[in-house]
């Protein structure tokens, strides 16, 4: 199976807290991978790592290496904007430009020029509405405000946002976690699907979720990653008394 992400020893610190300790695991192309693991284990530090999201934050430092498509991401010539098209991220809570829907997903595109004319720019947005369900819901209020959308249009839109600029790799950290079980259950479909173009990492308080939806899981505790497989396996014959404990719900 090709890896899309290859991560070796990775170590993460805020200041003098190491957050993630010898992280090594593949990501593979066009498979959903699943983190678990309780609160403040890494799992979402880990997530930003694999776009460097977390340069933004002051007095943090990285060591080890992460692989995408064979090119380290640390590589201080890398290119970050580059990098952040090709992996795109989804958030906790549905964050969507105070813009009309069609201005929400036509940003990325605009902005990096990825449009000649108004006409591709529509074909554009159109097609990553249609990928994300969300076209024949919205598409007579294009011009409306997209804070009007319930929480789980809002947060279709901002993965049509992210789809909007053709990247390679989605992230999602706890993209459910604010919605209602409908709107929970429609994303879950919409992962599934995505993963037919996309490699998707999504981060899951819900273990429940992760079986539904992921190929592969990972399973963090206190910084490290104690077990990854394919997530049958890690649910139903986990190799680790740690993660067959946290599974069955003995801790965490």
């Amino acid at each position: 199976m090709e890896s899309k992400i290859v991560v070796q020893d990775l170590d993460f610190f805020y200041g003098n807290n190491q957050a993630l300790d010898g992280i090594t695991l593949d990501i593979y192309i066009k498979r959903v991978t699943a983190l678990i693991g309780p609160s403040g284990c890494g799992k979402s530090t880990f997530l930003r790592c694999l776009n460097r999201m977390n340069d933004t934050i002051p007095n943090t430092r990285v060591r080890g290496n992460v692989l995408l498509d064979g090119e380290d991401i640390y590589n201080p010539e890398i290119n970050l904007p580059s990098l952040r098209q090709k992996v795109g991220m989804v958030f906790q809570k549905p964050n969507p430009f105070p813009k009309t829907v069609f201005e929400n997903v036509a940003f990325g595109p605009r902005r990096l020029g990825l449009t000649i004319d108004r006409n591709q720019l529509d074909q554009i947005v159109e097609q990553s509405l249609r990928d994300v369900g969300l076209w024949e819901e919205v598409k007579d209020g294009l011009k409306e405000s997209a804070l009007s959308l319930s929480l789980g249009q809002q947060q279709r839109l901002c993965v049509a946002r992210v789809v909007a600029v053709k990247p390679e790799v989605i992230l999602m950290d706890e993209p459910a976690s604010a919605l209602d079980p409908i709107s929970t259950a429609t994303l879950e479909e919409l992962i599934s699907d995505l993963r037919e173009q996309y490699t998707v990492v999504i981060v899951t308080h819900n273990m429940e979720q992760a079986a539904r939806v992921s190929d592969f899981t990972g399973f963090f505790w206190l910084g490290e990653l104690i077990e990854y497989s394919n997530t049958e396996k890690i649910f139903t014959r986990p190799e680790n008394e740690l993660t067959e404990r946290y599974i069955t719900g003995r801790i965490g």
